[in-house]
């Protein structure tokens, strides 16, 4: 007796890929000039950002070498330009800065509403490390969480992540997929490059690593986020070393510098 197989048809496409010659390059950067990255390409967050981090950000710890973007933590103490003991803000009452990165984006330089969004990098997964790579929605008037956040790329306290969120009930819903870098290879994986990519339509957005998927939505499941489905407008892309803070760990064990190399950033639309 024959016996049929039914799949959902969410997990048909999710582990459907597609070809190469359906996808067209739109946008990249390649980082092959060495000196600060494009400033056609990317601009700066600065200052304490998110998270109660540690780092301060600044354009200067952001350099393309041999081929590379490298984004480097670096453990200093300097003054907070924005110490204040009137002020309760986690970002004031600091007196000092501990440690500098970097923070570049894309916004209001080059956003995308759908595609595959890749990079090819290599990053630091010891003790206080946090690099992502992440999209936020540019929808006018809209902010987080309601914009829609996907992270398309993070990692801290020893594992890799791929997350999509977005606004519920004023607060943040996430899908979130967490893989222990002891299971990808530990020690070995961590020095190679991998790849990481979201292909995204008007239907469903899949998160791979490695060509493996890491994380799907069907889009429509995002339809009663608040103020709407923020997966339906423009994004802009985010490259970030952090370090410490709410979720980052206890960076004082490491040797700095903390090193986020990225080969290239692609984006592809069919």
């Amino acid at each position: 007796m024959k016996t049929s197989i039914c799949l959902p048809l969410w997990l048909l496409l999710a582990t459907t890929a597609w070809s190469a010659d359906d996808w067209k390059l739109v946008w990249a950067d390649e980082f092959n000039t060495n000196g600060p990255p494009n400033p056609a390409n990317w601009t700066y967050e600065r200052g304490f950002v998110r998270n109660r981090e540690l780092q301060w950000y600044q354009p200067e710890n952001a350099v393309c070498t041999n081929g590379l973007l490298v984004i480097e933590a670096r453990r200093e103490r300097k003054p907070n330009p924005n110490y204040s003991t009137k002020r309760p803000s986690w970002r004031a009452n600091r007196q000092w800065i501990e440690y500098t990165s970097a923070s570049l984006t894309t916004r209001r330089l080059h956003e995308f509403t759908y595609g595959k969004f890749e990079m090819r990098a290599r990053i630091d997964t010891r003790s206080g490390s946090w690099p992502a790579f992440w999209t936020l929605g540019t929808t006018r008037g809209i902010r987080w969480p309601a914009c829609g956040e996907v992270d398309i790329m993070e990692f801290y306290t020893g594992k890799v992540l791929a997350n999509i969120g977005y606004g519920l009930d004023g607060e943040m819903h996430w899908s979130s997929i967490r893989k222990p870098v002891a299971e990808l290879g530990g020690e070995a994986w961590s020095k190679q490059f991998h790849i990481w990519s979201m292909e995204w339509d008007a239907q469903k957005m899949d998160l791979r690593l490695d060509g493996q998927l890491m994380n799907h939505l069907e889009l429509a499941s995002a339809d009663h986020a608040d103020q709407g489905n923020p997966f339906h407008g423009p994004v802009y892309i985010i490259l970030n070393q952090a370090i410490g803070g709410l979720s980052g760990g206890d960076p004082t064990p490491t040797a700095f510098p903390v090193r986020f190399e990225i080969d290239w950033v692609r984006v592809y639309q069919h």
